[in-house]
């Protein structure tokens, strides 16, 4: 299997709900759910992988506070090198509703302050070649971002396939993000989008005509993948053809992270070398799993090829 990292933003998250009707300004609701956790798109995935008990690397910064230290103790040896900012540590606090939907509130805390050197003081270049590094969170850590040219010399240094998951911007899809982002995508091997992202970035109505677009901005042999929730996913591969899959049908009970998680699985599978439709049912099947389970549950940790092949 090849090696995986994840590069972006570890946060807290306060989630609570459902709330419905949307409360008054001055008002007070009661909700039957609070649940705080680790948070962020490349805390999500890397919570995934442990759960499929997939090996990883992460890289990601905390702040000084107690959310930092409780932040580092959940992942234990893996956050070891992980640098300490002086500001307080990122959170976001979930507002859930009754159709599974969120809405959040976030602080900046100590996410724009992430830079290249946190990344290349973490990973080793070395023991990622040949892998897949998942870059999330790319709209938040203002300093990294600045460096992204630099980062990908250094996975292309190293033979490592880098994947964009940017998540939604703060301030939209304004024209300078989607160069951006199209900027970006020219140094990637693969991309994970959702279909509202995907159609906004190639300003086309229909996600499989915008996948195909965007990939004319990405390497020869690169992937496209759309994620697009209850109604599946679809890829265009190395070839051009399209590959679509259904997701299971499921009672959701909370949303945030879906994509996140679908990422984790979507990318352990195609680690291990598995054809891009199995990998599309990887990622659909756990962030099924994990959006219908309270506690939140992944399913069962995934097999590996030695594993398989002696049943």
């Amino acid at each position: 299997m090849r090696p995986l990292a994840v590069i972006g933003n570890v946060n807290v998250d306060l989630i609570l709900g459902p709330a419905e009707p949307w409360p008054k300004a001055g008002t007070e609701i009661i909700v039957d759910h609070d649940e705080l956790r680790v948070g962020g798109a490349a805390g999500n995935s890397a919570l995934a992988w442990a759960a499929l008990g997939v090996d990883f690397e992460i890289a990601a910064n905390v702040g000084s506070d107690e959310f930092g230290r409780w932040l580092r103790e959940t992942f234990g040896e893996k956050a070891q090198k992980w640098p300490v900012r002086p500001e307080g540590t990122t959170l976001s606090v979930g507002i859930t509703h009754p159709d599974g939907e969120r809405t959040f509130f976030t602080t900046r805390g100590h996410l724009p302050r992430y830079s290249l050197s946190d990344v290349l003081s973490v990973l080793d270049g070395g023991r990622l070649t040949g892998g897949y590094v998942l870059l999330c969170g790319s709209f938040l850590t203002t300093d990294l971002t600045v460096d992204y040219p630099a980062l990908f010399d250094w996975a292309d240094s190293h033979g490592i396939t880098t994947v964009l998951d940017t998540g939604w911007p703060l301030d939209g899809w304004t024209e300078e993000n989607r160069l951006s982002t199209r900027r970006w995508l020219t140094r990637c091997g693969c991309a994970l989008m959702n279909e509202i992202e995907t159609t906004t970035l190639a300003g086309m109505s229909d996600c499989a005509e915008a996948a195909r677009d965007l990939r004319t901005h990405m390497p020869d042999g690169a992937i496209v993948v759309v994620k697009r929730g209850p109604d599946g996913a679809i890829a265009i591969d190395a070839d051009g053809t399209l590959v679509s899959v259904s997701a299971p049908l499921v009672n959701v009970v909370d949303t945030i992270g879906a994509g996140d998680v679908f990422n984790a699985a979507f990318l352990a599978a195609l680690a291990a070398g598995k054809p891009l439709r199995v990998c599309l049912e990887a990622g659909t099947t756990v962030a099924s799993k994990a959006i219908s389970t309270l506690p939140r549950s992944y399913g069962r940790p995934m097999q590996t090829d030695a594993e398989e092949s002696m049943r």
